[in-house]
């Protein structure tokens, strides 16, 4: 599970490198990263995926569009041995590293759907309109065939590690009839099936997102995705899971899911704990407590109403009322499931869900999440390193924040304890103080402006003691009085 303090952090977006090799650079960063402050890893999908890339690598693919969740970069499938990231040896060899040294690592999951079928099959079905599930292409009319792509025969790794083919009847739903290309977009419903029950009700029903959708409902499915969780667990060693758009699958799978696996890498290993995430992409705090209530509460969620706040404030040229940031975030209202983003690899620049935070604001994100005790709090990558990129004929510069990062992280360790202090009561300029505990006996105001700056007065329970600026923003020490007071300073949206 999450260490005490702990920090996890993405380690890839979605424009990475592919001519190096992720995997090596994990293994070569790793002690950097955890005497930084790092704790965890959440490591991209690491298994055989399908899309051809714009350089006509398939293994150029990000990792989202899976085809062999059994094939790490082993098998000569899909155009390549390797992944994006490199060779099942060096992904291993990556954890190895990382755990031998304290880091956490987390593997991402993505089960929702299928890509890159080795044969097609000419199936019935019925075509629903993309932007609503609820109707009918033709009303009341029957099915028809289409040439789907939805036989999986794996001819690269043959029945190494699994002796499952999938075919159509494995899957519900898919998007594409290779008889018609070029047809308006539709959703395919295959006969005999229906949509999954308990999923986002967007576009009336969003259990089918892209690909070849899985059918839950199949006990042969369960089965697979189960035994492959016990064999992810023995092969890798992982410490948890990042779970990809379970908004798009029925809530009762995962806690079935994860309470066999868990139950699995404890019996192995005794005392064992495997800490999981799950993306559920909803602007609307009601919706993620829901699905933490359904799904019982064995899984933390990504806290994206906080992410939404952060892009709405950094786009309000310090007109934001920062009162009200924490209002209607998990962070706030459900902490102990909270996992705290500032930006990730699907809202950065030219991404499906773009919704970037400005630069001037991410200190001030980064601040929140990392300097306040609530929720688990999240780096990414491109945030840390910075990330130059071009597509769809724009170029994009996402600069480095890790000097002042490294400076929270440092904070967050030596000064990250015992009762907080919140004077988030002011439009403009919002603080709070962490006072410390017996085993850190040293204290830590916090204050921030997304305008004009200014000072605030906070309670730190040192008396008479002076107070630095470990960011250097503000070069004059402050000095608490007889009552452990004092005013702290900041400069304008800083």
């Amino acid at each position: 599970m999450a260490q005490v303090n702990g920090v996890m952090m993405q380690y890839f977006h979605w424009y990475i490198d592919s001519d190096a090799i992720l995997w090596n650079e994990v293994k070569e960063k790793a002690k950097a990263l955890a005497d930084a402050g790092i704790t965890a890893l959440w490591l991209p999908p690491a298994y055989k995926a399908c899309n051809p890339s714009k350089l006509g690598r398939e293994w150029d693919d990000v990792g989202y569009a899976t085809y062999d969740w059994f094939d790490l970069g082993e098998f000569p499938q899909k155009g390549s041995v390797r992944t994006k990231y490199g060779t099942k040896a060096q992904y291993l060899a990556a954890i190895q590293a990382c755990q031998s040294i304290g880091l956490d690592v987390y593997a991402d999951v993505v089960f929702n759907h299928k890509n890159g079928a080795d044969a097609t099959e000419n199936v019935q079905a019925i075509a629903y309109w993309t932007h609503d599930r609820t109707q009918r292409v033709i009303e009341d009319g029957g099915t028809e065939e289409v040439q789907a792509y939805t036989q999986f025969t794996f001819p690269g790794r043959g029945t190494t590690y699994s002796a499952m083919k999938w075919n159509w009847t494995h899957f519900d739903a898919v998007n594409y009839n290779n008889d018609r290309p070029g047809e308006p977009p539709k959703v395919y419903l295959f006969e005999g099936k229906s949509f999954e029950n308990m999923v986002s009700l967007e576009h009336g029903n969003y259990d089918f997102l892209l690909g070849c959708d899985l059918d839950m409902e199949n006990e042969q499915v369960r089965n697979e995705l189960t035994h492959w969780g016990e064999w992810i667990v023995d092969t890798t060693g992982i410490n948890g899971f990042r779970l990809d758009a379970i908004k798009h699958i029925p809530t009762w799978f995962f806690p079935q899911w994860l309470d066999h696996v868990r139950a699995y890498a404890a019996q192995q290993q005794p005392g064992k704990e495997l800490f999981c995430v799950g993306e559920y992409w909803e602007n609307n705090i009601d919706t993620l407590h829901h699905y933490i209530t359904m799904t019982q509460g064995k899984m933390s969620l990504f806290d994206v109403t906080l992410h939404y706040h952060f892009h709405e404030a950094s786009r309000s040229g310090g007109n934001y009322d920062m009162r009200r940031i924490l209002d209607g975030t998990l962070m706030k209202e459900q902490p102990a499931l909270a996992v705290t983003i500032v930006d990730n690899h699907d809202s950065q620049p030219l991404q499906a869900l773009e919704s970037p935070v400005e630069d001037w604001f991410k200190p001030l994100a980064y601040a929140m999440i990392l300097l306040r005790r609530e929720g688990y709090p999240c780096i990414f990558y491109a945030d840390y390193y910075g990330a130059d990129y071009r597509d769809r004929g724009a170029d994009i510069h996402m600069a480095s924040h890790r000097w002042l990062i490294d400076k929270f992280l440092t904070a967050r360790h030596a000064y990250g304890y015992g009762d907080q202090y919140d004077y988030i009561d002011h439009w403009d300029v919002i603080g709070w103080t962490r006072l410390g505990d017996v085993q850190h006996p040293k204290a830590m105001a916090v204050i921030m402006s997304d305008g004009t700056g200014g000072g605030k007065w906070m309670e730190v329970g040192q008396s008479n003691a002076m107070f630095i600026d470990i960011t250097e923003h503000v070069k004059t020490p402050v000095y608490t009085n007889d009552w452990g007071w004092a005013e702290f300073y900041c400069n304008g949206g800083s």
